[in-house]
């Protein structure tokens, strides 16, 4: 435990932020010094008098954007919607939820715009770069929470997953992401993007770091986390698309970490879902996150649509031709979809896959629509399983040996988010 006091360690995360060679005004849009030292001081002299808030109390902690904080403007990471100046009434309720947990919230993060896209870029506030290479892009859409966690801005970036945007920035910049079912932490504060796919978890650079602040955001009491035994562990290596075109980088690492995974006891089936296929099929057909995005921002595109991003409003303005009737089926299928997958999970204790099936690309490899969209679409589509079939998920980072970042994710069942906390917390053990 980090006996270091809340204003010590709020004074280096400010020194990081405000360092002019790093990323600190990219990553962090808001920085609340005075709420945040009164936070710490506060904390400090609950620690003096040895009473504690709970686990989270005096943990320095980031927000994003798209988090309500009474008296501000929500801007979701876009320039049209902080323009509209509609303000906050009051905080979203897991920023509640914090502040009574005494975590130290220091600033709201940088993201892509509504929360759109999984590369991580802003044309509106800037794109921070990744913290293994700065010529390359952050994944997203929490990009601010994924490059303040690991460059030492804050201990703790709370993030959305709606398609994978707390795991693809944890797999990218080396660090570690929790996307809980999705019914487990409240969304009522928290900018929608899909109301049938957002979830909001935490990044951290430990697996106890991001249980401590998912408990406190589900309104639950703080737990121990014991790591699992792997041995006996029955992991489902899932087979098809998941596999389909990794890197170099990534096509390396996961083999090894699997076998690394043999070898500590753990029981390895390999698993042909053709539900991975269906999900595909369905959303080649019709998407039920762009007709849900696009009923949040119809009006905003009919009005303002020169303001949004190009690559996001030309994936938003599909959702305008997709009928109701459509959207219900889609709904619909799904469902069934959820329900096949979770029958055959009943004889695993969880999937694993690689979060991303590349490295992070560099920025100027992104200028062209088509190979933004191309590379967009191969860092979603491993994590957009966890959020279509309703799982809970963790993206753990694998060793480098001097390669850039890639991570490792597990995926359970829905509901089952605290032993597969206790799964990630013995993998992470494990590669150390």
């Amino acid at each position: 435990m980090d006996r270091t006091s809340a204003q010590e360690r709020l004074a280096a995360a400010l020194q990081r932020i405000d360092d002019s060679q790093g990323e600190g005004a990219r990553a962090v849009l808001t920085v609340y010094r005075d709420a945040a030292q009164a936070a710490a001081e506060a904390s400090d002299a609950r620690a003096r008098t040895g009473t504690s808030l709970g686990p989270l109390d005096g943990a320095i902690v980031t927000i994003k954007d798209l988090f309500d904080v009474a008296g501000e403007v929500t801007r979701a990471g876009s320039k049209v919607i902080a323009a509209e100046g509609k303000v906050a009434v009051e905080d979203a309720v897991i920023v509640q939820r914090l502040r009574a947990a005494g975590a130290v919230i220091v600033g709201k993060t940088n993201m892509s715009e509504f929360a759109f896209t999984g590369v991580g870029a802003n044309p509106h506030f800037g794109t921070p770069g990744n913290p293994a290479d700065r010529a390359r892009v952050p994944g997203g859409s929490s990009s601010g929470a994924g490059v303040a966690v690991a460059d030492d801005m804050c201990e703790i970036g709370i993030g959305s997953d709606t398609g994978g945007s707390v795991r693809i920035p944890a797999s990218l910049c080396g660090v570690i992401g929790f996307k809980p079912s999705r019914q487990r932490v409240p969304t009522v504060g928290a900018f929608p993007l899909s109301y049938s796919l957002d979830s909001i978890g935490p990044l951290a650079k430990s697996v106890a770091q991001c249980a401590a602040a998912d408990a406190v955001m589900a309104g639950e009491a703080p737990w121990t986390l014991d790591a699992a035994p792997l041995a006996g562990l029955r992991v489902g290596v899932a087979q098809g698309l998941p596999l389909e075109n990794l890197d170099d980088t990534v096509g390396r690492r996961f083999p090894e970490a699997l076998d690394r995974l043999e070898k500590a006891g753990v029981r390895l089936s390999y698993e042909k879902l053709p539900m991975f296929d269906d999900m595909m099929a369905l959303q080649m057909r019709i998407s039920i996150l762009v007709a849900e995005a696009y009923s949040v921002h119809s009006e905003r595109m009919t009005q303002h649509a020169a303001g949004v991003d190009p690559v996001v409003a030309a994936r938003l303005i599909k959702g305008k031709d997709i009928a109701a009737h459509d959207y219900i089926n889609a709904v619909r299928t799904r469902q069934a979809l959820i329900r096949a997958l979770d029958e055959r999970m009943r004889d695993i204790d969880v999937l694993v896959m690689p979060s991303t099936a590349t490295v992070a690309p560099r920025l100027d490899e992104l200028g062209e629509p088509k190979a933004f969209l191309q590379r967009n679409a191969m860092l979603l589509r491993n994590t957009t399983i966890g959020n279509f079939f309703d799982l809970c998920g963790v993206s753990i980072p694998l060793p480098r040996d001097g390669l850039l970042p890639t991570g490792l994710m597990l995926l359970a069942r829905n509901g089952h988010d605290r032993q597969l906390l206790r799964f990630a917390a013995a993998v992470e053990k494990l590669f150390g």
